[in-house]
């Protein structure tokens, strides 16, 4: 596909299908100067990080992977979709990592003066992620903070508490696949020009969950060591295991063809 960035030149982004889903080939830096110019030009949008989980999750859910399809950005969060990338012959390059991306995401805010609402999280999480942010870039307006809840009952309450406060950015941490299921359903009620899936990135800006190091995330361990600190984790990590068995079992049969 082609990426407008301004009136004078195109970004030319191509995209990679594993297991029927589209993700982006798209490098943090054009990540940025997208959302850049889909905020100047009020272009309200959903962003994706996509991992592994994700696709697992939308082989068992056509309309969670209508969804992630439709997005507008579709980025590729995790080094099991790198890896993936290079079995089907069509390498990704650049991981770009969601919780990477919400701190990029909050430093560019800051330079230009856009304001993030922080959607989800357990009670009071959010609170702490926006003080971080707050500290980590001074400049940065936090429109508002809150937990609520994805069910759709709440959704017009949360949707003009969000509305009300101007934001320009919604980052939403219901978990997969509910928070972008909830931004699907609500986008086209809010007046803000980004949302994005965050998953437990709120925890690890709060200081609720530890990351794991910088080395570990290069060496793309990053799944071990959370699934060591967090051994409960282990029914979803099983996720990986799958996904990678039916990358390379469909890369096998599209061989044969």
């Amino acid at each position: 596909m082609n990426l407008m960035i301004s009136n004078k030149s195109k970004l030319k982004i191509d995209s990679v299908k594993i297991l029927n889903v589209l993700i982006d080939k798209i490098s943090m830096f054009n990540t940025l100067t997208f959302i850049e110019q889909l905020i100047k030009d009020n272009c309200k949008s959903h962003i994706v990080p996509i991992n592994p989980e994700l696709i697992m999750q939308a082989q068992k859910n056509e309309k969670f992977k209508d969804v992630l399809n439709s997005a507008k950005l579709r980025l590729p969060d995790g080094i099991g979709i790198i890896f993936a990338s290079r079995i089907i012959g069509n390498p990704i390059e650049e991981r770009v990592a969601g919780v990477d991306t919400v701190y990029e995401l909050a430093s560019l805010a800051a330079l230009n003066g856009w304001r993030i609402f922080l959607l989800g999280a357990a009670p009071g999480v959010a609170e702490k992620a926006a003080l971080k942010l707050m500290e980590k870039y001074p400049n940065l307006k936090i429109a508002g903070t809150y937990a609520g809840s994805p069910h759709p009952n709440e959704e017009k309450d949360i949707c003009d508490k969000i509305n009300k406060t101007n934001a320009d950015i919604l980052l939403v941490a219901y978990g997969s696949p509910k928070q972008d299921l909830w931004i699907a359903r609500n986008l086209d009620k809010l007046n803000i020009k980004i949302a994005m899936g965050v998953g437990g990135t709120f925890d690890f800006i709060a200081g609720v969950a530890k990351r794991a190091p910088v080395w570990i995330r290069r060496i793309g361990l990053e799944w071990l060591y959370r699934l060591i600190r967090e051994p409960y984790r282990w029914r979803r990590m099983l996720a990986l295991p799958k996904f990678a068995i039916k990358v390379i079992y469909t890369r096998i049969m599209s061989n044969k063809r």
